[in-house]
């Protein structure tokens, strides 16, 4: 099989980029990385959610050119189905899809207000009441699954709702949000993963910072 290229922006700011990569890693489809310059346009536009029409993460294998992350992760699906990106039951694969197309396309509030920054704490953080209750919505989706699947992962085994959701780990782990003990134990979980791990430590190499993004509220 032919060796992909993954094109992300920074390592510290950018969910997407993680989303996109965590995605292609969780397949096991070989890629090379190519990383862009955070004061690229693209990357600047995707990470300050400045664009309505984000270029990067994009992955590109064996002719196709991909760069929205559902579609990289359906691509994957397709691609790699060995690897269970979603989930064997019909129903569990479509609860599986419409929550990842919650955090694709909703939680606008939380995205402004706590961006990703995986260099950054910021304990006792303000958080404002629109952003909380994007972060109570996102309780309730991990709740709901969690006990549907009985765990460890959203949908039993590691798969696309996990790496959707990843950033959000990341973000309250930064701004030290408050969770239950099961909820704190899913977030725990996916930071303590490997393939994060990698990315955290990459990302705490970058010297560049990004002024709009260093600012507490």
């Amino acid at each position: 099989m032919a060796k992909a290229t993954l094109t992300i922006s920074s390592k510290n700011y950018s969910s997407w980029s993680l989303r996109g990569w965590l995605l292609t890693r969780f397949s096991g489809l070989p890629f090379d990385e190519i990383v862009m310059a955070p004061d690229d346009p693209s990357a600047r536009a995707e990470i300050l959610l400045l664009s309505s029409s984000i270029l990067v993460p994009c992955l590109r294998h064996d002719g196709a050119t991909i760069w929205d992350t559902l579609a990289i992760a359906e691509y994957l699906n397709e691609t790699m189905p060995d690897a269970g990106l979603l989930p064997a039951d019909r129903i569990q694969r479509a609860h599986c899809r419409s929550i990842c197309g919650e955090i694709h396309s909703g939680f606008t509030t939380l995205r402004a207000s706590l961006p990703v920054n995986l260099k950054a704490h910021f304990p006792a953080f303000k958080i404002w009441t629109r952003a909380q209750a994007d972060i109570e919505r996102i309780c309730a989706i991990w709740r709901e699954c969690l006990a549907r699947s009985g765990g460890p992962f959203l949908f039993g085994e590691r798969g696309m709702a996990d790496a959707m959701y990843a950033p959000v780990a990341t973000r309250f782990k930064t701004y030290d949000v408050k969770l239950e003990p099961q909820l704190q134990a899913y977030a725990d979980m996916i930071m303590a993963m490997p393939e994060m791990a990698e990315w955290i430590a990459a990302a705490k190499t970058e010297p560049e910072e990004i002024e709009e993004l260093e600012v507490e509220y």
